[in-house]
């Protein structure tokens, strides 16, 4: 059902847009019978790298929100309520305009490296904060304060960067996937993979580890060593969206649960491929909409993502409280 609709979404987000298409013509297009250069240039140019990205980043996000639920025991962790969008934000923020400044090239290998030190940073002051409080509602008051501080360090250096090429920084940190290019997609491709193939490969240990730990660690699951591989890879996929598209919220929060309820299962051979196309179906869902609704006019995925989320994590929230 998610591979149906996820070939739907992108037959439509090829299709819909200023200029719209016939899905005969995508089709011509896409096989190489049709050489009208203006169609090729918006299939190939515009719509193509960007639905990839959409479908990429979106997997990575929600996979990211996965581990990290998994990592805490709840449901509504994930990796922007705990801040790690955020610090990923203002380290690549800072690094770009460092970069700038000095007539250096911002590759995009360096973007992801940035990112991944500033989500690294903020799981590292959340683990602390575990160590420290046991209470779950006040780790995820700590995360939120952490996104919160970042995100006003990020605007005051946006708006303070006197480099009229910072400009960008503005429209990049409130989310989106335009502008992404082919080179972009190569690299976003490798991150993504390496996180997804890591996250498989961790699927038997994370049966274990949801009947807690002490029945993991006497099946012989290494507890440290995978606690610790749920961070890096969280912080990879974390890190790899938001260098390319910025901070995106509600995803890696909702889609999990939205998934588990779907499936009604916690086992995760099922949740990790499930989860990785619910992100995608999300995010291609709400990049058409950023899109279209105000059209010519385009919304930041985020504002679409959040409108879509809301209610969802409300849901879940009362839920969880009953």
């Amino acid at each position: 059902m998610l591979s149906v609709l996820l070939y739907i979404l992108v037959i439509v987000n090829l299709c819909v847009g200023s200029v719209s298409l016939s899905v005969g013509e995508v089709l011509a297009l896409l096989t190489g019978q049709d050489a009208n250069p203006i169609s090729h240039s918006i299939i190939y140019d515009i719509r193509l790298p960007r639905l990839l990205a959409a479908l990429l980043l979106g997997g990575a996000l929600a996979l990211s929100g996965l581990l990290l639920q998994t990592f805490f025991h709840n449901p509504i962790a994930g990796p922007y309520v705990l801040g790690v969008s955020s610090s990923a934000k203002l380290v690549v923020a800072l690094t770009m305009i460092f970069c700038l400044k000095r007539g250096f090239v911002m590759t995009s290998p360096l973007m992801v490296a940035a990112a991944f030190g500033g989500a690294m940073l903020s799981m590292g002051f959340v683990l602390l904060a575990a160590a420290k409080v046991p209470s779950m509602e006040i780790l995820v008051i700590c995360g939120v304060i952490v996104g919160y501080f970042c995100s006003a360090a990020t605007e005051f250096v946006v708006t303070f960067a006197d480099d009229a090429s910072i400009v960008n920084l503005h429209y990049w940190s409130m989310g989106s996937f335009s502008g992404i290019g082919w080179e972009h997609i190569g690299v976003m491709s490798v991150f993504v993979c390496a996180g997804l193939v890591g996250t498989i490969l961790l699927a038997k240990p994370m049966s274990a580890y949801q009947l807690g730990e002490s029945y993991a660690a006497n099946l012989g699951v290494p507890v440290r060593l995978f606690r610790v591989a749920l961070i890096i890879l969280s912080g990879l996929l974390t890190a790899t969206v938001t260098a390319f598209a910025g901070p995106i919220s509600f995803v890696g929060m909702a889609v999990p649960h939205l998934i588990k309820v779907l499936f009604s299962t916690e086992r995760p051979h099922i949740l990790i491929p499930a989860v990785f196309l619910g992100g995608a179906c999300f995010c291609l869902f709400s990049d058409l909409a950023a899109r279209m609704l105000f059209s010519p006019t385009e919304l930041s995925i985020s504002a679409v993502t959040s409108v879509i989320g809301a209610p969802i994590v409300i849901w879940m929230l009362l839920k969880r409280k009953g």
